[in-house]
């Protein structure tokens, strides 16, 4: 029998984002997100949960991630869950359960997470002076020359 071990996530990052490398260079990406649940109990008051989820993130997506996500900045992560174990200084058994992801998409924008960072320098956009044309609607008959042109509502689906 097939196994899956699949988990989807979208939250915020609780700090930002650390960027390491490995002896052998490849770049490795940390960081964790905040999912939370909300529901009105039987008595009738609004509860919510939070539950922290660590993030790790390899290759150029570990860059990326690096470069463009800050604290607060809403993340969609897909990948699959991993347990490590290690011991610790006292030679006590340790255990983290990661998620390790294979999709990291960037939600909303970075000025909302920018709100947090006002140091970081600002992207100023640059009008253009091109205006174009005005819309010139295709002649009435639906021809150009002796050849008729095919229109969205001449395609059958």
């Amino acid at each position: 029998m097939a196994s899956i071990n699949l988990a989807i996530l979208i939250g915020n990052l609780g700090k930002d984002p650390q960027l390491r490398h490995t002896q052998a260079g490849t770049a490795v990406c940390t960081f964790s997100i905040a999912t939370t649940e909300n529901w009105t109990d039987q008595s009738g008051q609004k509860q919510s949960k939070t539950e922290w989820h660590n993030i790790v993130v390899w290759n150029k997506q570990a860059e990326n991630c690096a470069k463009y996500l800050r604290k607060g900045r809403a993340a969609y992560i897909e990948g699959r869950v991993q347990t490590r174990s290690w011991d610790d200084t006292t030679g006590q058994k340790r255990y983290t359960t990661e998620i390790i992801a294979e999709t990291v998409k960037f939600l909303g924008s970075v000025a909302a997470a920018d709100q947090e960072r006002p140091s970081r320098p600002k992207v100023e956009t640059v009008s253009s002076q091109f205006v174009p044309p005005p819309f010139q609607p295709p002649p009435e008959d639906n021809k150009r020359g002796n050849q008729s042109v095919m229109g969205l509502d001449d395609i059958l689906f």
